[in-house]
């Protein structure tokens, strides 16, 4: 697949980071804690890994799965916790060997894997994803406060048990649905960490091609495929008249209407176009094809994925069960969760937007972050300069920044995570940026 990685500018997340000291403010409980040695186990593919399930209320288990950074002190290196979208994407099988993982799915070892320089630790989140589960569906969680109260338990159970990375600086990365459930998240890790109640470091937040306001990107819709020659003007007004619809609805607060107008417009543009990857607009697609990414983790997952860690549940059989039960809450946005991180914490917000992604598209991106009115520095970060990434004399991208806010443009960039040879090049650029 011929598609940069959008994932590369987030890497500037986990720039300046020290290997020495925690990086905590000093005001911080356990900000001078001192490192113990970590050692894990053999699980599934190379280097060592812990796994566990955590019982988050009555009848719902949460399972995360970390791989340690490559030497003999994994703690001295960033903690990376990597949350999938969908809702219902397992980050276990599509974060892990769909994309940074140290193997991919057909078992290869994975040069760029970030496992390489970073623990990293892949939440299947929300219960029901992946091997997570729950004893009976009225489990589910079915929105956006409670899937955020969920992973607090989840990661405050995994410092219980990984005591060792108590200092290390951990950065939260969220991806797609991911970011929607990652940023209400952040604002409750961070204020049980300032209160002492979580032994961590959590020193930011990288947001790619993320959810934020789903309503803005759907509005931009027509007009994306328009500029890029998927519709005619016949097709421009039939898809901007609804999603003219789905703003109003959203507006009006009418959310099973929202959740409506939302299947009509993503039929309307499938018809439209006679499919496209929403994911990479240059990408081929097989005409009217909808077969699921998750689909070829099937046999993986449920065969010797969980044979080797011995698992108790199988995977993916409750995923789909986990959108429905968050259906209406789905298209809400979470603007106001970004806004608090920004005026309520320390910590670092970076968002990375990827030129060819349809779904999440830049326009819709860009709408969002000029909405965040609370933002006591918008109007900074707004007459902040745009700044180009270059390469070898080649612009792969755009940045703007004030404070403790960035966000990046990827050029020739998709959804996902992909094409790992530009994506650490483009990463060390803007290492050097920041």
């Amino acid at each position: 697949m011929m598609n940069r990685s959008v994932a590369a500018a987030l890497l500037a997340l986990l720039a300046r980071i020290g290997k020495s000291s925690s990086g905590l403010p000093s005001s911080f409980p356990f900000a001078n804690s001192s490192r113990a040695a970590v050692s894990g186990r053999k699980g599934f593919g190379p280097g060592e890994q812990d796994w566990a399930y955590v019982q988050l209320r009555q009848g719902a288990h949460m399972f995360w799965w970390l791989f340690y950074a490559g030497g003999s002190e994994a703690n001295d290196r960033p903690l990376v916790v990597w949350l999938q979208g969908g809702p219902g994407a397992s980050s276990s099988a599509i974060g892990n060997f769909g994309e940074i993982g140290p193997i991919d799915a057909q078992l290869r070892a994975r040069n760029h894997t970030w496992v390489k320089d970073y623990n990293v630790l892949f939440i299947d989140n929300p219960v029901g994803t992946g091997f997570s589960y729950v004893d009976d569906y009225e489990r589910l969680a079915n929105d956006n406060s409670q899937i955020a109260r969920d992973l607090v338990s989840c990661i405050e159970a995994f410092y219980r048990r990984m005591t060792a990375f108590a200092a290390t600086p951990a950065y939260l990365i969220a991806q797609s649905y991911g970011g929607k459930m990652g940023v209400e998240f952040a604002n409750h890790w961070y204020r049980r960490q300032a209160q002492g109640l979580i032994r961590s470091n959590l020193r930011g937040i990288g947001l790619i091609d993320s959810s934020i306001s789903a309503i803005d990107n759907y509005r931009f819709f027509a007009s994306y495929l328009l500029h890029t020659g998927f519709v005619d003007m016949i097709g421009f007004r039939r898809v901007d008249l609804v999603a003219e619809k789905l703003e109003q609805a959203a507006a009006a607060g009418h959310w099973p209407r929202v959740v409506d107008i939302t299947q009509q417009i993503e039929a309307l543009v499938v018809n439209i176009t006679d499919n496209m990857d929403w994911y990479n607009i240059l990408n081929k697609v097989d005409t009217c094809s909808s077969k699921a990414l998750s689909d070829k983790y099937v046999d993986l997952m449920n065969g010797p994925v969980r044979s080797s860690l011995n698992l108790t549940s199988y995977w993916g059989h409750q995923s789909y069960r986990v959108a429905l039960a968050l259906l209406e809450d789905n298209m809400k946005p979470v603007i106001d969760q970004v806004e608090m991180l920004l005026n309520s914490t320390e910590l670092k917000v970076h968002v990375c937007t990827g030129q060819l992604d349809f779904i999440i598209n830049t326009p819709g991106t860009l709408k969002w972050i000029e909405k965040m009115k609370g933002w006591k520095d918008l109007d900074e970060w707004i007459k902040a300069p745009r700044l180009p990434l270059v390469i070898d004399n080649v612009v792969e991208g755009y940045s703007k920044s004030y404070d403790r806010f960035k966000l990046f443009w990827v050029n020739r960039a998709g959804h996902a995570v992909r094409q790992p040879e530009s994506a650490i090049e483009l990463a060390f650029t803007i290492f050097r940026l920041v």
